[in-house]
């Protein structure tokens, strides 16, 4: 089984923006800390990708199809915008799994809508990069 990890907008920023939210580990420790998870929970295959571009990301999950079993995925601001994200995901009909870094629930209001939650059968939100090793367990016990 492969699993593909899509981060969106300022994500590649880790360690940098914003610390006392998202923590001082940056964008190439949750590359490893993904790739590490994965292998863990027995995926062949763990691929990251972020971009800092809506069309990008779309055009990511379109090309999934076919390729990956599973997404686990942080639009980061785009989880309040886009209908687009939310519409690939429901295209494509990879099981997704919604992770978020900050407790996104306990943040500005306008933080309360998840487009692109609404095509994920599953939501991991507040733990940090950790987060990121639960949603890829979530995924793969969905899968399996």
């Amino acid at each position: 089984m492969n699993a593909l990890v899509i981060n969106g907008p300022n994500l590649n920023m880790l360690g940098i923006r914003e610390p006392d939210i998202y923590g001082r580990q940056t964008y190439d420790d949750l590359i490893k800390l993904c790739r590490a998870a994965g292998e863990r929970e027995g995926f062949d295959a763990v691929d990251v990708y972020q971009s800092n571009h809506e069309g990008d990301l779309i055009d990511t999950i379109q090309q999934a199809l076919g390729v990956y079993d599973g997404i686990v995925i942080n639009p980061a601001a785009y989880t309040h915008t886009s209908v687009g994200i939310l519409d690939a995901l429901k295209a494509v009909q990879i099981p997704a799994v919604e992770v978020h870094i900050s407790a996104v629930d306990e943040r500005e209001s306008f933080r309360q809508i998840s487009y692109a939650g609404m095509a994920c059968f599953d939501r991991v939100v507040g733990e940090g990069l950790t987060g990121y090793a639960r949603a890829l367990h979530i995924l793969k016990e969905h899968l399996s």
